[in-house]
């Protein structure tokens, strides 16, 4: 019996005794876990900071001033946490520092080791639960936040006490630039979701069935720090992210081995991720392994590599997306793959198509995004660029905007560098064959697209009248796409209904103006293209770095 299935049943029958349950005779186990309990004040760190007991030994944070830190002897790379835990949210704006990665529940690399453990699903390990109001930080770059495979993450904030997940030089020394990267490692969250880096039969969704182990090792630490994901479980649940945000990450943890603000390996569709942000992160916002999770509400700000980066057979949905790159860095809002190890895969004739059809190469569904990326040519990775669909992604793209007009194009004179878009591989074959779907959309950058689809010319097949996408190259020096600044090319502005200045909010459709073209339909009854508005601004309140009064800095454009 796993540990967590232990802790489950002494629980259950500490409850039923004390509601008058009757007797339940349950031999003790050796393993539980104590927790805060009391937030509302105290001086002691048995009533504010986390604790936990386990094999008859109390491991608990020590109180130093507001904050609770928390060495190696409680939680780190090669010490992970092997039973609930809770943060909750601490007196007068404490944070609870690690010295340390937080790590939940141990790593498997074998189906032995899985077996032996009890760990066949999430919910099987142990879970770290992280209250609403709460902020987690890191002491160093060498530090992640790991939760392995069978183990969950419960991390319920809300829009009026959102969850923050960042660095000591943010939260504690408040030393850190509004876009300052690689203060801490980034959070890696490992499923038994489906990645096309195994091998399976059959076909996903009806008869797939894996004909081996699957155990792809994951970004981050060597050695005590490695983690594994990837299984055969799509449904699978790693817990709950609900208005998080992740701050200053991305970290170097070894040569070439850079950290992600979120990476979300073979997550399963069980995992519930609703209001997140990532800001200021050195690689990629968001990436997704494999697996099948949805994401509604997504923020990404100043990512300086890929704001979502989807590979290895992804295909869950993500709707809503606000993306900003920094007016001098980022590279692009989506890259997206189709297959893990591309090149190796494709060297087998025929391989590819077999991936594509028994549904293992990615299919993302995005809709309602708005991509603000600029046309930086000098940032830490790539240039700035829109989307780049390649190697058998075959994605489902509607109701969103891609734009560089803000900055405008750097590199004079040059028509395809700074793109919107690009679709390569079978991307091409699959846009004409209707498979790949990119609808109801606007596309405004001076690069509007980079290369063709192979068969046909990709800026007339976005211009194909039944798809109602709009295109507008934008100056080439950057334009103001509201109407103070440009009363013929309106998409943005500081206010859906009535805008007057520049801002991320998307324009009514009824009051957007794209010169030649005509404004595109929601694909659904909203009246607005792209991610959000400001009657409905489902930013409000719990982001950072969006508006005033919870900000370093404001956004270039504005």
């Amino acid at each position: 019996m796993s540990l967590k299935k232990i802790l489950t049943l002494n629980v259950l029958a500490a409850g039923l005794v004390a509601c008058g349950g009757g007797d339940i005779n349950i031999s003790p186990s050796t393993t539980s876990n104590t927790t805060g309990g009391d937030t509302s004040g105290g001086g002691s760190a048995s009533s504010v900071c986390a604790a936990y007991t386990l094999d008859g030994t109390t491991y608990r944070g020590t109180l130093s001033g507001n904050n609770c830190n928390y060495d190696s002897t409680f939680v780190d790379a090669d010490n992970p946490l092997m039973v609930d835990v809770i943060f909750s949210d601490l007196p007068s704006n404490g944070v609870h520092v690690f010295d340390g990665s937080l790590i939940v529940g141990e790593n498997y690399s074998t189906d032995a080791e899985l077996s032996a453990a009890g760990i066949t699903e999430g919910g099987d390990g142990p879970t770290v639960s992280i209250g609403a109001g709460a902020t987690l930080a890191f002491a160093s770059s060498d530090d992640l936040m790991v939760i392995n495979r069978g183990s969950q993450i419960v991390a319920n904030g809300t829009a009026a006490a959102p969850i923050t997940i960042t660095s000591q030089t943010d939260a504690v020394f408040g030393v850190v630039g509004p876009e300052d990267v690689q203060q801490w490692g980034g959070l890696v969250i490992n499923g038994f979701g489906v990645t096309n880096k195994c091998s399976y039969s059959g076909t996903r969704g009806t008869d797939l069935a894996l004909t081996g182990e699957c155990h792809i090792l994951s970004e981050g630490k060597v050695g005590g720090g490695e983690s594994n994901y990837g299984g055969n479980n799509d449904a699978d649940s790693s817990g709950t992210l609900r208005y998080v945000v992740v701050k200053h990450t991305g970290a170097e943890v070894a040569p070439g081995n850079e950290l992600n603000g979120i990476a979300m390996n073979a997550v399963g569709s069980g995992t519930t991720v609703e209001n997140i942000q990532v800001y200021s992160v050195y690689d990629d916002g968001i990436e997704f392994f494999g697996g099948s999770v949805n994401v509604t509400n997504y923020v990404g700000l100043y990512v300086n590599d890929d704001s979502l980066d989807i590979d290895e057979g992804y295909n869950g949905t993500i709707q809503n997306a606000l993306i900003i790159q920094s007016e001098s860095n980022g590279n692009r809002c989506v890259e997206s793959d189709g297959v893990g190890s591309y090149d190796d895969v494709s060297a087998t004739p025929g391989a590819i198509d077999d991936l594509i059809a028994r549904g293992l190469n990615s299919a993302a569904t995005i809709l309602n995004m708005t991509c603000i990326f600029s046309a930086n040519e000098t940032g830490t990775h790539d240039p700035g660029q829109g989307l780049r669909i390649r190697e058998a992604h075959i994605p489902i793209i509607r109701d969103s905007i891609v734009t560089s007009a803000y900055t405008g194009d750097e590199l004079l004179g040059d028509d395809d560098f700074n793109y919107c878009i690009r679709i390569d591989n079978e991307g091409g074959p699959a846009a004409t064959a209707g498979d790949l779907e990119v609808t109801n959309s606007i596309f405004a950058c001076q690069d509007l697209v980079d290369g063709d689809l192979g068969p046909g010319d990709t800026l007339a097949w976005l211009d194909t009248g039944a798809f109602d996408n709009a295109t507008y190259q934008s100056a080439e020096a950057g334009e103001n796409p509201s109407p103070a600044a440009a009363p013929t090319f309106v998409i943005l502005g500081d206010d859906s209904a009535a805008p007057t200045a520049a801002g991320f909010y998307s324009v009514l459709s009824a009051g957007q103006l794209i010169p030649g073209e005509t404004v595109p339909t929601s694909s659904t009854a909203d009246t607005y293209i792209g991610a959000v508005i400001s009657s409905d601004d489902w930013t409000a309140g719990w982001t950072y770095g969006l508006h005033a009064g919870n900000r370093a800095q404001a956004l270039y454009f504005e």
